[in-house]
């Protein structure tokens, strides 16, 4: 428990002292964002704000799950490994992503084809090692059952383990791709990616702690409601450091933002929150904890279909958030208003995994 606050304390200082020297390094680089021409007009302001600060979330967040493990003598496990590798890995892509837009002068980084591929490398690769690395209870961090607060009884090898593999590392990859997008389509407006985010991640130290509280492998009478996750403690070291990461970033992102987190933080942050729903095993209850980042992502998607099916717009520009600000409402307000949605799915889903314990 002291590598959970150690590392959360020690990331969220590290950010917060971080980030300004960041902000220093990119102006003096005339590092700055470019704004789409066809979003809202109030944006044109923040043309030439400093963007990629997902690099200081993804380097406080190492930093901090590094130094709890220092402090209490503690050797890395094969999840966290795991989920830090998705979501460094997620962060590279990004920064290339971000960097060519920069260096380019535009607002289109990296092609479709290039982002898929190099999401691609990097989730297959994580997906493919989730299943190896047994420990002494012959439990790998990840496994072929489709899992919802625990795993179910649909299982992918039920084929055979190579359809088996096969079939869990197109899952893997679905799920990492969507997380990824999703954070990506939410961070339109100053703070809010990045307070949903750290409101997410904090329910999976909740998550993370209880599992641990709880194991099937630590408790000697266990009953039959423990949980099968591998390393849940280290897990929850891990989303307490991005966490952590989250709330010093947020101090300058927040509005007017002083910083952005570009495609570098949302697609490291949408990995690692696919990585901890996996390693986890809550694959579908990370949904309705992450319920606001799913309501952004179907507003996108309603909002191409309706007008490809019928020529007429459902919203006045999508994602959700950018509906409300062309409706007229103050983007300090829109954003607070989805952080109080955010906390509202994250106790709808923290109390349904509770609540699934206590039924039996």
């Amino acid at each position: 428990m002291r590598a959970v606050l150690i590392s959360g304390g020690l990331a969220m200082l590290i950010a917060l002292l971080g980030t300004p020297l960041f902000i220093r390094f990119l102006v003096h680089k005339q590092y700055g964002q470019f704004i789409r021409q066809d979003g809202p007009t109030a944006h044109f302001t923040k043309r030439g704000t400093p963007t990629m600060g997902g690099v200081v979330i993804i380097g406080a967040t190492l930093a901090g799950w590094v130094s709890g493990l220092i402090v209490t003598g503690t050797a890395p496990s094969a999840s966290a490994v795991l989920v830090l590798f998705l979501m460094t890995g997620l962060g590279v892509v990004g920064f290339l992503d971000d960097f060519i837009k920069i260096s380019r002068q535009r607002s289109l980084g990296l092609s479709a084809r290039w982002k898929i591929i190099g999401q691609g490398i990097v989730g297959i690769t994580f997906a493919v090692a989730a299943l190896q690395f047994p420990n002494d209870k012959f439990r790998t961090p990840a496994s072929t059952h489709i899992s919802f607060i625990r795993d179910t009884n649909l299982d992918l090898a039920t084929w055979g383990v190579t359809v088996g593999t096969i079939l869990f590392v197109i899952w893997a990859n679905f799920l990492i791709t969507a997380w990824s997008n999703a954070v990506n389509l939410t961070d339109g407006l100053d703070g809010l990616a990045t307070g949903v985010s750290l409101i997410v991640f904090g329910a999976y130290v909740i998550v993370g702690v209880w599992q641990s509280n709880q194991s099937c492998q630590f408790l000697a009478s266990a009953g039959p409601q423990c949980y099968e996750t591998r390393d849940p403690l280290d897990l929850a070291v891990v989303a307490a450091a991005i966490t952590g990461a989250c709330f010093g970033f947020l101090w300058w992102n927040a509005s007017p933002a002083k910083i952005f987190m570009g495609d570098t933080g949302s697609l490291a942050l949408g990995g690692a929150l696919a990585g901890l729903s996996i390693l986890s095993r809550t694959e579908i209850l990370a949904a309705i904890i992450g319920g606001l980042f799913v309501l952004v992502v179907l507003s996108d998607v309603i909002q191409i279909g309706f007008f490809k099916l019928t020529g007429k717009r459902v919203f006045k520009m999508a994602p959700l958030h950018h509906h409300f600000e062309l409706s007229g409402w103050g983007e300090v307000t829109i954003v607070i208003r989805f952080w109080i949605i955010a906390g509202l799915f994250v106790a709808l889903g923290v109390g349904i995994f509770y609540a699934e314990w206590v039924a039996g």
